[in-house]
């Protein structure tokens, strides 16, 4: 008898993909207690989404002393593009408010992520936004959450007031003063930077040539930061070294922009004569004034700043600072914006002539120019490919004609004829 061997087949269930999942978390001050608290969410979200079956733990995307109604929160921009990238499939948070207080940018925020298929999980309020009453929840509780983000706000607003009415200064990090029962006091080590830089600039140097010097000489900021042209610039212009004090001169626009406006009158203004040491005399302070007039006027640019096709595309590949259009004999280039304000020592990048932007602009549209140590530029294309171009630099000799030459010639003879 023959025996017949018949192949039998099972189909195998596929296996379920793991979810991608990722958590946030989000302080809006930098207090220790706070700080703490932030940590407490890291360690309990990671660990929950590491234990869950069928998660894949994404990591943990932390602002610290960020507030919500801000958009420009890095970790949490981060997470957003990681999820356009398709990495993600949930999110889990604290709160409606710790992932927004603004009502706009909470919707708007969980819509594109609802497009891009991606969950939130908002524990406190136990809402998942892909779920069919999702947004109607949030729509309310986010409204919620910006009244008392508002209300919070208001209230602070008032407690400032109330001090400047009383002839309290608000701000405590003032280089050179510690602020002590309600008045300034003097810290004599950084009064001596305060005088220097006074006595600095009546001597002829800039804001930028005053950065330089105090780097050289190893000295910081009252945040422990490099000094620099605005740094320099608040101190010389800043009337509580006299003694004096001008509060409100600056108000906050709401609290969902946080945005400094300078008061032009639409509050109250308070100025208290002697209100405490001061470090510079008045006289002093007056110089210094006058001096920045006299050189405003002098070096007052006649038309506002050039734009070009380049402006805000082109970046230093060393710091990554954003590089500035100069007129070099005659010629614009560009150069990285810390190189030319801070010199080689901060950022030794080549400036790149525009002529050599102007040739790739020609034949490829170019999302941003980002310029090498070497005679290299990436260039990133609006696809989002890069690549990279080689140019060369002419030496000055090289680009002369025999027209420029006798035009040279020419010129020189009419100078040295009017001496």
């Amino acid at each position: 008898m023959e025996r017949v061997v018949e192949t039998v087949s099972f189909d195998i269930p596929e296996q379920p993909k793991a979810l991608r999942v990722a958590a946030y978390a989000r302080v809006s001050t930098g207090r220790d207690t706070m700080l703490h608290s932030l940590s407490a969410q890291v360690s309990y979200y990671s660990g929950m989404i590491q234990k869950h079956p069928g998660w894949l733990y994404c990591g943990v995307y932390v602002d610290e002393a960020l507030t919500g109604t801000k958009g420009g929160r890095p970790e949490f921009q981060k997470m957003l593009d990681d999820c356009r990238n398709g990495k993600l499939d949930l999110i889990l948070t604290k709160s409606i408010s710790r992932f927004a207080r603004n009502t706009v940018t909470l919707l708007e925020t969980v819509r594109e992520l609802k497009s891009l298929g991606v969950d939130v999980y908002f524990e406190e309020q136990n809402i998942h936004t892909l779920s069919s009453e999702g947004e109607l929840m949030m729509t309310i509780l986010a409204s919620y959450a910006q009244e008392e983000s508002l209300s919070v706000s208001e209230n602070m607003k008032w407690k400032v007031r109330k001090n400047f009415e009383n002839g309290i200064p608000w701000n405590g990090t003032v280089l050179g003063y510690r602020i002590v029962d309600g008045r300034y006091e003097i810290v004599p080590e950084e009064a001596e930077i305060v005088r220097l830089i006074y006595n600095l600039y009546l001597g002829g140097l800039g804001y930028e040539g005053i950065a330089k010097e105090l780097k050289s000489r190893g000295l910081k900021t009252r945040n422990g930061h490099e000094w620099n042209h605005s740094s320099v610039l608040w101190i010389l212009h800043n009337r509580s070294y006299t003694g004096n004090l001008l509060l409100q001169s600056t108000y906050t626009e709401n609290h969902i922009t946080k945005k400094y406006r300078m008061n032009h009158g639409e509050y109250p203004m308070y100025r208290v004569e002697g209100a405490h040491d001061a470090i510079i005399p008045q006289e002093t302070f007056d110089a210094v004034q006058a001096e920045s007039q006299r050189r405003a006027e002098k070096f007052k640019r006649t038309e506002r700043q050039h734009l070009t096709p380049f402006t805000g595309r082109v970046f230093c590949g060393n710091c990554g600072a954003g590089c500035r259009r100069k007129i070099h004999h005659g010629k614009p280039i560009w150069i990285c914006g810390i190189s030319s304000s801070q010199g080689k020592a901060a950022c030794a990048a080549k400036a790149v002539p525009e002529s050599v932007l102007d040739e790739i602009e020609c034949s490829r549209t170019v999302k941003k120019y980002v310029l090498c140590d070497s005679n290299e530029i990436t260039v990133v294309l609006e696809n989002g490919d890069s690549v990279t171009e080689t140019w060369e630099y002419k030496l000055r000799s090289e680009s002369w004609t025999d027209e420029k030459r006798k035009a040279q010639g020419e010129r020189m003879k009419e100078i040295w004829k009017g001496k």
